[in-house]
């Protein structure tokens, strides 16, 4: 007699094309028959791995979504980089090499000239948002489907400065778009809201939710939430160059939101521990966590934005190794206790 399948949520983070590391996550977890995702929540790279991953599931279960998360890193691998429009890539063909040069010898690129001399709004009728033409691409009659795997996605709202979390029929071509809206690259996303009759403009949600969880404690869905990590928590090295320093603050503004969703929990973790609440006032989520800091340490937030095809082959072959470490570590730990506790992350 087989077991009843694991069910748990994913909650992936952002983190440009370091989002290839938790397509291997994906595809490593898909091999797994006695799992069972209920719930996703993803912002930026994640919530365009959220979305491949649902949409194929539903279209063709495991297999269908390897696929398609593989079809989305081949499109996103021939973007090329993301920071430059194609016509100023047009002066620059050999841009890879520049980058490669600068990145050794000054502090500054081609690219990140690029972002701080110009606005996206300033490139016109030639501005581009290159990942536009791959969601174009996606199935939403099955992303936004209300069967299961729920998808939830995080997007930051310009004029407020808070979180919006679309789901359902609310995760458009649009939404999703505007969760990978980095503001130094792309045009902020409108998006109407039906509520108000208001049109609102939306940046990355990694600013308010990289991933999102409070979607996630629903009560119809599973305790368990996996964490995918993009951006690594701690750096031992401090960081003395211009470029390290803008680099390390926006590895914490992004890391802000989570962390801050991880003490909530522990706050909840120990009021029911001390019988504080009463039982099942509160949802006891048990925490894990899939990632590999070393690895992410040894990247540059360079290549965020330069998703080239050997970068995000090794990136995938790393996040199948750290979900089957995590399987074989911790997998019997599912449905059962914390992998991590907020406390080895606070």
């Amino acid at each position: 007699m087989s077991k009843p399948a694991k069910r748990l949520n994913l909650a992936l983070q952002g983190g440009g094309a370091h989002g290839a590391f938790t397509w291997g996550v994906l595809d490593r977890l898909l091999e797994e028959e006695g799992l069972e995702i209920a719930g996703i929540s993803g912002t930026s790279a994640g919530a365009l791995n959220g979305a491949a991953l649902k949409a194929g599931l539903l279209r063709g279960g495991r297999q269908a979504a390897r696929e398609n998360l593989d079809w989305l890193w081949q499109q996103i691998g021939a973007v090329g980089d993301m920071r430059l429009a194609a016509w100023f890539r047009a002066f620059l063909p050999a841009t890879r090499l520049w980058e490669e040069l600068t990145e050794r010898f000054v502090p500054f690129s081609p690219g990140e000239t690029a972002t701080r001399l110009f606005s996206p709004y300033d490139y016109g009728p030639f501005y581009v948002n290159p990942l536009e033409r791959i969601i174009k691409q996606f199935r939403f009659a099955e992303i936004c489907s209300p069967v299961e795997p729920h998808f939830y996605v995080a997007a930051t709202n310009v004029r407020t400065g808070k979180i919006k979390v679309f789901s359902g029929a609310e995760v458009t071509e649009q939404a999703i778009l505007g969760s990978a809206c980095l503001p130094t690259i792309f045009k902020a996303v409108e998006i109407p809201d039906p509520a108000t009759g208001r049109t609102e403009h939306y940046w990355d949600g990694g600013y308010t939710g990289n991933p999102a969880l409070f979607p996630l404690f629903a009560p119809s869905l599973p305790q368990d939430i996996v964490i995918v990590s993009v951006n690594p928590r701690v750096r031992e090295e401090i960081p003395v160059t211009a470029q390290e320093i803008l680099d390390r603050i926006n590895e914490v503004s992004f890391n802000a939101s989570l962390l801050s969703e991880i003490r909530a929990i522990g706050f909840v973790k120990r009021l029911i521990r001390e019988g504080r609440t009463e039982p099942g006032a509160m949802k006891d989520v048990l925490l894990h966590f899939i990632a590999d800091d070393g690895l992410m340490n040894s990247l540059s937030a360079r290549s965020k934005m330069l998703p080239e095809p050997g970068m995000l082959a090794e990136l995938k072959e790393a996040g199948r190794a750290a979900a089957g470490r995590f399987l074989a570590d911790h997998g019997h730990r599912l449905n059962t206790e914390d992998s991590t506790k907020p406390s080895d992350i606070l």
